[in-house]
């Protein structure tokens, strides 16, 4: 599953190393001869191993980044229009951090806790993102919710500014944070600014065997 996710990604980027914290993945991926480092076992997120992962890279490979792209392991199926979407948010040059979202056109997507909601202002920013569906429409049947107002679902993948990055990673839990367990409502609590980008690709991710099971079944 991590080589498809990478062989996906360097599709378009010139670029693509995998972090982990497991021996079993540093084998696999050495095995498909794809760049790989070793990070510390002790972090609580992706974005914290991101952190790390620079370091080296930048340390060991002698070069520098402006941007970092994280895509988790579990998106075998991520697109590179996807990810070329994400990059065109940092044309603009007040964006500090993007990420994706999708239109929600499934009901059952809106109640599904596991579907991150998202709402944006008018300048597509991330105002809050939630496991519950907002936003709650009122005086109407909540089965016809999905035809009152256009619902966004977050896709776990994000692009940072280095220098973002670096500062995010030293914030402190917030409260938001640890009630819907969102890292990212640790940045929207202190201020920064979260760019989305709009995708009609949804995002198909493997983290249980039954997960890999039900994959089976649609036949992709």
């Amino acid at each position: 599953m991590i080589q498809l996710v990478y062989e996906q990604a360097a599709l378009i980027l010139s670029d693509v190393v995998v972090a982990t914290d497991d021996d079993r993945i540093y084998k696999a991926v050495k095995n498909f001869q794809g760049e790989i480092v070793m990070t510390s076992a002790q972090h609580k997120s992706g974005t914290d191993r991101c952190v790390e992962a620079l370091k080296i890279v930048e340390r060991e490979w002698g070069k520098s980044y402006d941007i970092v792209i994280n895509i988790q392991g579990d998106e075998p199926f991520i697109q590179p229009e996807q990810i070329r979407t994400l990059m065109k948010c940092f044309k603009e040059p007040d964006t500090e951090i993007a990420t994706l979202i999708k239109p929600v056109q499934e009901p059952d997507v809106l109640n599904d806790p596991n579907r991150p909601k998202v709402i944006i202002n008018k300048n597509q920013e991330a105002i809050y993102f939630s496991r519950s569906t907002i936003p709650y429409i009122r005086g109407r049947e909540q089965d016809k919710w999905i035809n009152s107002f256009q619902y966004y679902t977050h896709l776990g993948v994000y692009a940072y500014k280095k220098a973002i990055l670096n500062i995010i990673t030293n914030l402190p839990v917030s409260s938001l944070e640890k009630a819907e367990s969102l890292e990212q409502l640790r940045w929207i609590d202190n201020g920064f600014k979260i760019k989305t980008a709009i995708t009609v690709f949804d995002s198909i991710c493997i983290d249980t065997p039954e997960d890999l099971e039900n994959l089976k079944k649609t036949g992709l």
